[in-house]
């Protein structure tokens, strides 16, 4: 059985991501979602999308536990500084602002999506080929 691309993977993350959001319902009027529940979903599978591709590129699941977040800053600082700013916003908003809080705001959510995309973007660059192909 041959080994799945990380970052077709992680792409697929966000492919379920953005079939998950349309249950969000968007209301025209507010200008915005009007269920959180999905939002909350929808961030969750980002944010774990951008852990598969971060973990290809970075390689921080080696030794024993779960690598935090501050495990994956540290090995972005040393190799692509972009990417730790990408990793620092793209934490906020869809670990926590998504994930955790369910915000209903669109602009947020689509600010979500961008990031996550060029996290992924980012670690196909610095991915080992050999990890990656």
């Amino acid at each position: 059985m041959k080994k799945k691309d990380p970052i077709e993977e992680a792409l697929r993350y966000v492919a379920n991501a953005e079939e998950i959001i349309k249950k969000a319902n968007y209301d025209t009027e507010l200008k915005s979602y009007t269920d959180s529940k999905y939002i909350k979903t929808a961030g969750d599978i980002l944010w774990k999308g951008c852990l598969v591709a971060l973990d290809a590129a970075l390689g921080v699941r080696k030794g024993k536990g779960r690598p935090s977040i501050d495990r994956y800053k540290k090995a972005a600082a040393n190799r692509d500084r972009k990417l730790l700013n990408s990793i620092n916003i793209g934490y906020n908003i869809l670990h926590l602002t998504m994930g955790y809080d369910g915000t209903k705001s669109t602009k947020v959510c689509n600010e979500g999506f961008k990031y996550a995309k060029d996290i992924i973007n980012r670690c196909s660059k610095l991915c080992p080929e050999m990890v990656c192909a």
